[in-house]
């Protein structure tokens, strides 16, 4: 298309700012109006007076500016193209312009260019529209870094590319992460909604990471640097989307192949058709010349060439608004084909991080005071469950005790002594030294319905005191509606693939209504069952299993996978870099639509492809058999029906832009408002912790 091509500027330029704007999208669709507008006037004008008088003679005059307007942006395109040795729609357009002209037929000429540049402004108009999603993440890139200088103490501006590993900052309230960084000092909220689709802010504390180009929009913090700026999450994903956005679906790259041969037998066959019609038929020289070029007009492949790319772009573009990664046009198209997919849990399905929701004292015992001493025993260490522990006692205002001698026991627990007393935490086979015998029944039994509910349970143990920890690993956001809507989406069966115990599994695929769960499974494992589950569902050509992981444990089966997906891996160069798509939200509710997406998209590009070869077929049919029927077809007409298919495939291809967004999940809130009541000796500890 002249949009696309006519990007070259003329060695000689006098005033090159002008005519660089001349040039532009911008300036081609105001250049499109002035035309138009041009032959607007010469219309009327030839409908209200006589050939031969003064107006007839504007009118005619208006038809040639049209048609010079026309030439300047058509004429540079197929310039640019014979230039490189192609032979393009831009030529073909041109050429039967200037032989419309030639014959007469001026205004049909004009607007036949007219028409085309129109196309061709729109068409960029509209691939630049749809590459705002990167435009938009080009902005959040942080331009400024308060780093500290380790000689004098203070903190120095500084550029974020100068930022290198291990280096302190300070993020001021309104400023942008200048680098991928872990917070050392203080504790804030920040905005990720451009890189993750999430509408709140998200809190974060010492120890956590955050991003470059996320918001700072509480507290100021102090962070120390993890990665350089040109390896930050945030230009990968820029990089990604824009590698994304380049890439060709198979269609496409078929049509690509085609394109030239294509032009070079329209030219051929309309040059064909005149000399049979002349010659063979007995047409006059000026009427086959008419129908050749008629011809020729109506059988470009304008929208047929357009058909793909607008739709692939302007579906990348709606997904990343969104959350979601498409990394090219055959990741869309691969699931746009999903029928069966496979999760792994722990950090996909569920957080990944076990949260305490029951402190069971046992008897006489403390809770408050067994909650300190488990505080105290874990408060340095990294455990997931440690972290829920010091979490839940930070939340209850419950410090933790002075533990001395503390010590690891892998794979039974931790131990130390407070106040000269020892104390332990871990299973029961290593704490039940330091509980009353008299315990041993009540322990045994709790622990027995804890486990068969799937959920995790650790046992401390001082001063012949005793206390359950019940700990669950709740599920992510979105998890309780995502069966239902992928079943509506015929995707089935839904299956969940995990390490874990079966009696945690089995929890989880029921109370998330999965259709089939395989537990306590080896990496090597879980690719025999995508395996499987691929010769279960596919037939023939047609592949649809999806595995979604956390892009990195999951790697064997995400690469057995048709259509791999990371969920919730702003921060891992894994899954940026292996998955064919990657959810940037931590809301499993973006899957189901994401794949309504892909769907809505194929659907477009099929309808561009069918209404474009249809047009095309029907147009040139039209042209030939009303030829011979004594009907000739006007070659404004002609002009027409091409170009404004042109123009309707586009458009069709703009409304992915405006695809609903992530609908709410209504369970949502309340089964988070379930899973974050932690109860210790019957107190709930606030929601949130």
């Amino acid at each position: 298309m002249v949009a696309i091509s006519n990007t070259a500027q003329p060695a000689l330029n006098p005033h090159p700012e002008s005519r660089a704007w001349l040039t532009s999208p911008k300036g081609e669709l105001a250049s499109a109006s002035l035309a138009g507008l041009c032959l607007l006037i010469a219309w009327v004008l030839s409908l209200t007076n006589p050939d031969g008088s003064a107006l007839e003679l504007t009118s005619q005059a208006l038809s040639w500016v049209a048609l010079c307007i026309g030439l300047f942006h058509g004429g540079r395109a197929a310039l640019d193209a014979v230039k490189a040795g192609a032979f393009d729609i831009d030529v073909l357009m041109v050429v039967g312009a200037i032989l419309a002209s030639y014959l007469g037929a001026v205004s049909e000429g004009a607007l036949l260019l007219f028409l085309f540049t129109l196309a061709g402004a729109l068409e960029a108009l509209a691939l630049q529209r749809t590459k705002r999603a990167v435009e938009a993440l080009h902005k959040l890139m942080p331009t400024a870094a308060l780093r500290l200088d380790p000689a004098s103490g203070t903190w120095l501006p500084a550029p974020p590319e100068s930022l290198a590993k291990g280096d302190r900052v300070r993020i001021l309230p309104g400023e942008l992460v200048p680098a991928d960084a872990t917070i050392a000092l203080g504790s804030t909220s920040l905005d990720q909604a451009t890189l993750t689709g999430e509408s709140m802010p998200r809190d974060a504390h010492p120890g956590d990471e955050v991003f470059a180009g996320t918001l700072n929009v509480g507290n100021p913090i102090e962070a120390t640097v993890t990665k350089l700026a040109s390896q930050s999450s945030l230009q990968k994903i820029i990089d990604l989307v824009t590698q994304a956005q380049e890439q060709r679906e198979p269609v496409q790259r078929v049509i690509d192949r085609l394109s030239q041969p294509y032009a070079i037998a329209v030219f051929a066959t309309s040059i064909t058709v005149f000399f049979i019609w002349w010659l063979a038929f007995g047409d006059a020289v000026k009427d086959a010349t008419y129908t050749a070029i008629t011809l020729l007009i109506v059988a470009s492949p304008c929208a047929l060439i357009i058909s793909t790319p607008t739709a692939t772009l302007a579906a990348i573009s709606r997904a990343a608004r969104g959350g979601v990664l498409f990394k090219g046009g055959q990741a869309i198209e691969r699931l746009a084909q999903l029928r069966a997919l496979a999760f792994d849990k722990t950090g996909t399905l569920t957080v990944g991080k076990p949260r305490v929701v029951q402190v069971h004292p046992v008897g006489w015992s403390d809770g408050q005071q067994l909650l300190a001493v488990a505080a105290g025993l874990e408060q340095h260490s990294s455990h997931p469950i440690a972290t829920a522990i010091v979490a839940v006692a930070k939340a209850r205002s419950v410090g933790p005790a002075a533990v001395d001698a503390v010590a690891y026991t892998a794979g039974r627990g931790i131990g130390g002594t407070i106040d000269g007393d020892e104390a332990r935490l871990g299973s029961l086979a290593f704490t039940q030294d330091l509980i009353p015998v008299c315990f041993h029944a009540r322990v045994r039994e709790l622990l027995g319905t804890i486990q068969g509910r799937g959920q995790i349970a650790v046992v401390c143990a001082y001063r012949q005191m005793a206390a359950v920890f019940v700990l669950i690993d709740a599920v992510r956001p979105g998890a309780e509606c995502l069966v239902e809507r992928l079943h509506a989406l015929g995707v089935r069966p839904v299956v969940m693939l995990t390490g874990d115990n079966s009696a945690t599994a089995a929890r989880v695929a029921e109370s998330l209504n999965l259709d089939e769960f395989h537990a306590q499974l080896l990496p090597q494992n879980k690719v025999e069952h995508v395996q499987a589950l691929k010769a279960r569902i596919t037939s023939g050509r047609r592949r649809g299993v999806g595995v979604i992981g956390d892009g990195v444990n999951d790697a064997p089966a995400l690469a057995a996978a048709d259509i791999s997906i990371a969920i919730g891996s702003i921060g891992s160069d894994a899954a940026l870099e292996s998955a064919d798509a990657v959810l940037l939200a931590d809301d499993l509710a973006v899957v189901p639509w994401a794949v309504a997406l892909a769907r809505r998209t194929r659907f477009t590009v099929l309808a561009n492809l069918t209404f474009a070869l249809v047009a095309i077929v029907a147009m040139a049919l039209a042209v030939l058999v009303g030829s011979r029927m004594g009907y000739q077809l006007p070659l404004w007409l002609g002009v027409i029906g091409h170009e404004g298919g042109t123009l309707l495939v586009v458009a069709n291809s703009l409304w992915l832009l405006a695809f609903p967004g992530v609908p709410v999940c209504s369970c949502d809130q309340s089964h988070r408002h379930e899973t974050a009541k932690v109860m210790v000796e019957g107190q709930p500890i606030p929601a949130g912790v």
